[in-house]
């Protein structure tokens, strides 16, 4: 894969560090932003990895029931370190702690409940998003993978599902014209986040609807090799503690 472009670096510079809201690596600020189309009594899926890290940008007492695939809803925030219970991890092995009235099901109930349609919102990570919105995220080049797993249930089953990943890999957009990667499922996303911008698939194509403070559209652009549509001015993302009522998703 190349190295990355001067627009890249460009862009890299104009993210920076100072988000308005202090010191915030890029999976935080995605994390984060994530988090604010949550509300409370959501049933919520989150993938392994950066989506993960969404629990942690919630209180304990937010009244949202994060689910995992190996059947537990409840999950919390990751633990302490020296605080890790041996038996109680995410799908992908990591260590997580349950809220109060956390439950531990079946993975048979589990996935009932993801392809049962129960689910309000899954949050997974990506490798490419396209413009009509399909996600490709269960492969990875040049590797040995067993299969999609959960990922091809939880995109055809959840009501909404959000693409929490990074902009660009290796100097590469992962936001293309059309996924050269096997998809995940043939049906649309809700929402893209990335460390640049926030993104909305439509029947019309890709919809900048979000920038990250401090970077020009012309920077998400510059980033995207997917066309991207603007429509009047693009606000800044909000990257404030979680708060209830500040889901866009409708």
């Amino acid at each position: 894969m190349s190295a990355p472009t001067g627009d890249e670096e460009a862009v890299n510079a104009e993210v920076g560090i100072d988000t308005g809201t202090g010191t915030m690596d890029v999976r935080t600020l995605i994390a984060r932003r994530v988090a604010h189309e949550i509300e409370p009594g959501m049933l919520v899926n989150l993938g392994i990895g950066l989506p993960s890290l969404v629990a942690n940008c919630l209180p304990r007492d937010a009244g949202v029931f994060f689910q995992s695939e190996n059947g537990v809803i409840g999950l919390g925030a990751r633990p302490p370190e020296g605080m890790e219970a041996p038996d109680l991890t995410d799908a992908g092995g990591d260590f997580v702690t349950a809220v109060p009235g956390a439950a531990s099901i079946d993975s048979a109930t589990s996935f009932g409940l993801i392809r049962g349609g129960h689910l309000d919102l899954t949050v997974l990570g990506g490798l490419q998003v396209d413009e009509r919105g399909y996600l490709a995220n269960w492969m990875v080049p040049g590797k040995m993978v067993p299969g999609m797993g959960g990922a091809m249930d939880l995109v055809a089953g959840a009501k909404a599902v959000i693409v929490a990943m990074q902009h660009t890999f290796k100097g590469r957009s992962k936001i293309v014209p059309e996924c050269t990667l096997p998809l995940t499922a043939a049906r649309r996303v809700s929402l893209v986040v990335t460390e640049l911008a926030v993104i909305r698939p439509t029947g019309n194509g890709l919809v900048l609807v979000e920038r990250a403070p401090g970077v020009s559209v012309d920077a998400v652009r510059a980033a995207t090799q997917a066309v991207l549509i603007v429509e009047g001015e693009v606000p800044e993302m909000n990257l404030q503690a979680w708060s209830v009522g500040s889901s866009t998703l409708g």
